[in-house]
């Protein structure tokens, strides 16, 4: 633990991020996984509603900055891709 002041600030306000990070990253992974098991079932009209959900948490992650942008446009290619295939 830090002595200095400013050092206890930065611990605490790193473990509110950290916090914070932790709750979008869950949020993003429930949303995918609902995509994915709805495109598993074959279900177009419950793939395209957690798609736009899932599409969307990913947009959110990368404003909150806890997602690369390039990452999230792999991610969303391969979701756009496995919905386009249910036809």
């Amino acid at each position: 633990m830090p002595n200095i002041k400013s050092a206890k600030k930065r611990v605490l306000i790193g473990k509110a991020r950290n916090a914070r990070n932790k709750a979008t990253k869950s949020d993003l992974k429930t949303a995918i996984k609902k995509f994915e098991a709805a495109a598993a079932e074959g279900n177009r009209t419950d793939a395209d509603g957690s798609y736009r959900v899932a599409v969307k948490k990913v947009d959110q992650a990368v404003a909150k900055g806890v997602l690369h942008k390039n990452a999230a446009a792999h991610k969303k290619s391969a979701m756009t891709l496995k919905l386009n295939r249910l036809g």
